[in-house]
């Protein structure tokens, strides 16, 4: 499990690299809303009121989210300081899928 959580943390940056990331708050947001977020990833340590907020739209949206990692995790992998983060490609958010699952 502890191999998976590097492989995706790994991913993520890739990920970013090849600019399928996007973060902050509203522009995660915005990207549910018009279903291009294909995976969301959630600060385990983000506020109540924006967790709910993105859990819930994930939901109603049927976009696939993680809370495994922290705030400080998620800003190492990507080199952003940040607590949200949705990635905008299906081939990617199907590997984050597959490792997150695989427990």
């Amino acid at each position: 499990m502890i191999k998976n959580k590097e492989q995706v943390l790994n991913l993520l940056g890739i990920a970013r690299r090849a600019r399928q990331l996007q973060s902050g708050e509203e522009i995660v947001l915005k990207n549910i809303q018009t279903k291009k977020a294909k995976f969301v990833f959630l600060a385990s340590d983000a506020g109540k009121a924006s967790a709910k907020k993105i859990t819930d739209k994930c939901k109603f949206y049927g976009i696939p989210f993680s809370t495994d990692f922290t705030r400080e995790q998620l800003s190492q992998a990507t080199g952003q300081a940040r607590t949200v983060f949705c990635v905008m490609q299906s081939g990617f958010a199907r590997k984050f899928e597959e490792l997150l699952t695989m427990r």
